[in-house]
């Protein structure tokens, strides 16, 4: 086989991993009424099984790059996939919430590796001048994934049975495996540093802390969240020390001297709070409030991607014209606009006007990701492009986990107030949970309003950011 055949089909091999790993963050959403029911739990607490799988991803991709480079690309890339498999396997065999969210933990484990070490992949076989054209097409599958995963998700529900969303993955993770043993070489040996493990722990338990403080108000009680989210910050105080004094951290605390960076992780940690819970609220209040049915509700998702890709086109240009400054404080206004717009969702509300509201919720959106990750990397030297990028990838990761959490404490804590027998009182808590991660999504504008007031587009890092 000769070598850009065999580059051709790498490319392939990382976008299964790529699609797999989108699909199931995405095709689970529709899902989780019909789930729920299963399982003999309530449709609004269910939202761990997303956080679960979103909080591991960020707690394993700062590891990706130091243990793909230890265990070798080929031999890593395999452990990811058949990690996937057989905890997609668990998810499908769970018969209570704990056995699932268990699942998905190992689950997020090997989709956290997937794309990380994929791309690295990618990175040592192809000539730096052709890596942004190769992962251009890996990227591919990462839009596709979203675009059919809500409605696979519904129709495998409605029509089969919820445990399909997780076996799809058996078949497509079969051929990766096999793929990947015949095509993927194991790459050049590297002499590895020795891990971080402490700042690695310090860093993975304060994150781990603060997410559950938001997902555990309702068992850890106030006195045991407040505790719990003490323990995180300071969990995460004491890295931030551990990292100035040792030589080679996982993250350089130079890395935080460029202000474009400091800026785009924070507003990226804020702001997708709200964006990040709407794939989670949206199919619920559909079919818990609207009695839309698993394959309705997973439809409805279609323009919010769809708007998503179209936007993608003129996005560079925009920003370009209008620079980073206005672009982020302009439209993350408008997409708390349209977050708290979710408000009015009802039986009186049109349908054409319920599709208009996700046409424009996916392209600001959609916007809004492009904007934040090129203005995070955009001044990043080829020394902490791979670093910067690992952070990022963090950031996002654990912005999804959060903004899933947040919404589902806001909108427990709207039920517990009004009651969830009736079901007037139910959407109402769903109406004033929309309002309420608008709000918090507006706030965000704040933090990219402290960007330089001229900002001109410049080259992106040396390496593209996964838009999740």
């Amino acid at each position: 086989m000769t070598l850009a055949r065999s580059n051709s089909v790498l490319l392939w091999l990382v976008a299964i991993g790529f699609f797999m790993q989108t699909l199931d963050a995405t095709i689970v959403n529709t899902a989780l009424p019909t789930m729920a029911a299963a399982l003999g739990e309530s449709p609004l607490r269910m939202q761990s099984v997303i956080v679960a799988y979103s909080l591991t991803m960020a707690m394993v991709i700062p590891a990706s790059g130091w243990i793909a480079d230890r265990f070798g690309t080929r031999r890593v890339y395999l452990t990811a996939i058949a990690l996937f498999v057989l905890s997609s396997v668990l998810c499908a065999l769970a018969v209570s919430l704990n056995q699932l969210v268990v699942a998905r933990i190992f689950q997020g484990c090997g989709g956290a590796l997937l794309l990380p070490v994929g791309r690295l992949a990618v990175l040592r076989a192809f000539p730096r001048e052709q890596f942004l054209k190769a992962m251009s097409f890996v990227a591919i599958p990462g839009l596709i994934g979203p675009l059919v995963g809500p409605t696979l998700g519904g129709w495998m529900v409605e029509y089969v049975t919820w445990h399909w969303i997780f076996l799809v993955n058996v078949p497509v993770g079969v051929v990766g495996l096999l793929a990947t043993l015949r095509f993927m070489s194991e790459g050049p040996r590297i002499d590895v540093k020795r891990f971080d493990v402490a700042g690695y722990a310090l860093l993975a338990f304060g994150m781990v802390a603060v997410s559950l403080t938001l997902d555990g108000l309702s068992w850890l009680g106030l006195a045991g969240a407040v505790a719990l989210l003490i323990a995180g910050l300071g969990s995460l105080a004491a890295y931030w020390w551990h990292a100035l004094r040792r030589p080679d951290p996982l993250f350089a605390p130079e890395l935080f001297a460029l202000r474009s960076l400091r800026i785009g992780l924070l507003g990226n940690l804020f702001s997708r709070l709200g964006s990040a819970c709407m794939p989670f609220l949206i199919p619920l209040v559909l079919q818990v409030c609207l009695q839309y049915s698993p394959m309705q509700a997973g439809m409805m998702m279609l323009p919010t991607v769809l708007a998503s890709m179209l936007v993608k086109r003129i996005a560079t240009a925009l920003i370009q014209h209008w620079g980073y400054r206005r672009t982020l404080v302009a439209n993350t206004c408008v997409l708390a606009a349209m977050i708290a717009s979710f408000a009015l969702i009802g039986p009186a509300l049109p349908l054409w006007l319920l599709i208009v509201q996700l046409l424009v919720f996916g392209a600001t959106n959609s916007m809004q990701f492009t904007a934040m990750n090129t203005v995070t990397l955009k001044d990043l030297n080829a020394v902490h492009a791979s670093s910067g990028n690992s952070l990022l990838s963090m950031v996002q990761m654990l912005a999804m986990g959060m903004g899933v959490a947040v919404s589902a404490a806001v909108l427990a804590g709207f039920h517990d107030l009004w009651g969830q027998a009736n079901p007037h009182e139910s959407l109402r808590a769903f109406q004033a949970t929309f309002a309420c991660m608008g709000l918090l999504t507006l706030a965000s504008a704040a933090i990219f309003a402290r960007l330089d007031r001229v900002e001109n587009l410049r080259p992106q890092a040396e390496q593209p950011v996964t838009e999740a």
